[in-house]
């Protein structure tokens, strides 16, 4: 096997750097995605018609989608159409954002609704506000049944961030791409960063548990 790891060391620092703009962009759309998907989880459970119409379609059309065409889409389609330059960290963060708020609102849709009903008629008897019940009450319980399919949603959002490599923005992915380049060997820098991934994903899953762990102390005692 013709391989020789000591040719990417010079480069290493450069591709670590991918580690800061993989993980920003993991969190932003993260978060953007997590306020999106809580609410339209939120539509889906209301009782207000267009707004469980509005969050039905929407999460049909990102789920039903692949991924790949909506980040072409923010990065080519929509600069055509409007005339706006949109920065590939921009349209990276919209597309993974609002295609992860789609799973992200079936995830928190199907955790309140686990929750017992009895705890909402309790609230409502008592006279509770339906949004302090909400926020109060359903989902700090829900978001217990959630977790692990949360985390697992992250997981996902960090190994597929690496699609952002095909419209330039300098993650891990794209960075072994250009040292690949440079040295014109591809395997070395490529298994050196799918390296990386595996730890990110491995310290991941370690906080996941770690959290369920709590979680389920909190609730014995």
């Amino acid at each position: 096997m013709n391989l020789d790891f000591s040719q990417i060391t010079p480069y290493i620092p450069f591709m670590l750097e991918g580690i800061w703009v993989t993980l920003k962009f993991v969190v932003v759309a993260l978060l953007f995605g997590s306020i999106l998907g809580t609410l339209l989880a939120l539509f889906k459970i209301g009782t207000v018609k267009p707004l469980n119409w509005i969050a039905i379609v929407y999460t049909s059309i990102f789920r039903g989608t692949p991924l790949i065409l909506q980040l072409m889409i923010f990065y080519f389609a929509i600069p055509q159409l409007t005339g706006y330059d949109i920065s590939p960290f921009l349209a990276a963060i919209l597309a993974f954002g609002l295609n992860s708020a789609a799973y992200i609102s079936e995830i928190i849709r199907a955790g309140i609704q686990a929750v017992d009903k009895g705890q909402t008629e309790a609230a409502l008897a008592l006279g509770v506000p339906y949004r302090q019940m909400m926020i109060d009450i359903i989902l700090p319980q829900a978001f217990k049944n959630i977790l692990p399919a949360l985390m697992n949603e992250v997981i996902t959002l960090t190994k597929e961030s690496a699609l952002v490599s095909t419209i330039s923005v300098l993650d891990l992915m794209r960075r072994a791409q250009v040292v690949g380049s440079d040295l014109y060997r591809s395997f070395e820098p490529l298994l050196f960063v799918g390296f990386i991934y595996w730890a990110m994903v491995f310290v991941l899953s370690a906080i996941g548990k770690v959290i369920e762990r709590r979680l389920k102390v909190s609730d014995q005692s």
